[in-house]
């Protein structure tokens, strides 16, 4: 069982470094060098300058760089830690890729590192090493977990949230917006009776990594390098209830390049062998989400030959059978899974290090962005997804099955920069 505490957070001073606007970021990895330049250009304690760390002025590690910032910002009181233990309730009012208004209910606190397995904690995609050593000497950096996991549990009854909820009508303690227009406000709660009934509603819970698969296997290196016991054995995670009215999961759409003759004659033929096809307008691309019971895979495609859209729908769902029969039977009905197999694999030859390193491959989550890529060139052709629903994840998390590379795009994204979670 996942075993879930408040944490004596670590977190900035207002009075000190000013609006917390100016000090939080987006996740490191959908950060680009002109936008970390941006960040800092609102304050020289943003915390992409630790989170995504350069050389210093006279060069030398980047990531000691960052190590001795962190501790400055600490010795001078721009970052406080609290002295008694809290969880933090976390809402955020938000309008996803679908133009709908939604609003996502969480809460921060922190979580036991285990081993993946039942009952404790699952991935649901498949990661591969490259990031992972790059959070690995950040950690040892700054002996602190700078950004938090997104992690889902089931909670039927909405008891954890239920327990937060009455608190949640008080001032919260930080209300931002960031930069597409998403509220986060954050509550600290440091009353027993509810601390003790979110922990009564998680004893007997497994979570589900949503988003932060590399940090968390990164902590787990860590907790094992330090060794013996202690607060490097927690990680800062954020919980949503799987249940949550606001949770919402988007499609991201696969792009595929350099494709010689061969190939695209083997794409062809697969396409014709497996699935109709018929034309579609281009507001008509994108297909529909599915509803309660699972359908054979349905997706959009674009190719650079003719650009024409189209609507390709698997034949029979016994196809995408016979060809994961080593698989479960949500996985089989998973519409990357079987993509990849039929499509990536089988026809066009990648490998799972292909798909993993984005070798010949790109993941766009817009649709226009992954039309155009297409129509420019720079890009093949482009498979426009469904989102995979909300109950799949649950479904493929109860069989212990790890999705492909980024078959979910959980929107909104958590903000880096509201907590962290020291490890020292």
């Amino acid at each position: 069982m996942a075993d879930v505490q408040p944490l004596r957070a670590l977190h900035y001073e207002p009075s000190v470094v000013g609006e917390l606007e100016d000090v939080v970021a987006p996740p490191y990895d959908v950060i680009d060098d002109r936008q970390r330049a941006a960040l800092l250009g609102r304050s020289p304690f943003n915390v992409v300058s630790v989170d995504l760390p350069k050389p210093g002025p006279d060069g030398g590690d980047p990531y000691e760089t960052a190590g001795r910032e962190f501790q400055s910002w600490q010795a001078s009181g721009a970052l406080v830690r609290d002295t008694e233990p809290a969880l933090w309730a976390h809402t955020q009012d938000y309008a996803g890729p679908d133009g709908v208004a939604r609003t996502r209910r969480g809460f921060f606190c922190r979580v036991r590192i285990e081993g993946y397995g039942p009952g404790k904690v699952r991935p649901h995609e498949r990661t591969h090493p490259g990031p992972k050593e790059d959070r690995l000497r950040l950690t040892r950096a700054t002996k602190a977990n700078i950004s938090p996991i997104f992690s889902l549990y089931s909670d039927p009854q909405q008891a954890a949230w239920g327990a937060l909820e009455p608190l949640t009508a008080e001032q919260p303690w930080a209300d931002v917006t960031d930069g597409d227009g998403t509220r986060h406000r954050l509550w600290r709660v440091a009353d027993p009776g509810a601390i003790e009934a979110v922990r009564a509603a998680t004893a007997n819970v497994e979570l589900l990594i949503a988003d932060g698969h590399h940090r968390y296997e990164t902590m787990d290196a860590y907790a094992e390098e330090v060794g013996g016991e202690g607060e490097h054995r927690y990680i800062l995670m954020c919980l949503v209830a799987l249940q949550d009215p606001g949770l919402t999961i988007f499609p991201t759409h696969r792009l595929v390049k350099g494709l010689d003759e061969d190939r695209r004659l083997a794409l062809d033929a697969a396409l014709a062998r497996d699935f109709e096809i018929a034309e579609v307008s281009r507001d008509d691309l994108a297909p529909a989400p599915q509803g309660e019971e699972p359908t054979p895979l349905q997706m959009g495609y674009v190719n650079g030959r003719d650009e024409r859209c189209l609507r390709l729908t698997l034949k029979d769902q016994a196809i995408a059978d016979a060809a994961l029969a080593g698989h479960t039977e949500p996985y089989r009905h998973l519409d990357t899974g079987v993509l990849e197999t039929l499509i990536l694999k089988d026809a066009l030859g990648m490998s799972d290090e292909d798909i993993s390193h984005f070798n010949g491959m790109f993941y766009a989550r817009d649709t226009d962005e992954a039309v155009s890529k297409v129509r420019s060139g720079e890009y093949d052709a482009a498979f426009v997804m469904r989102p995979t629903p909300v109950r799949q994840v649950r479904e493929l998390a109860a069989e212990g099955e790890n999705m492909p590379p980024k078959s979910t795009f959980f929107y909104p994204k958590l903000l880096t920069g509201l907590l962290f979670n020291p490890l020292a």
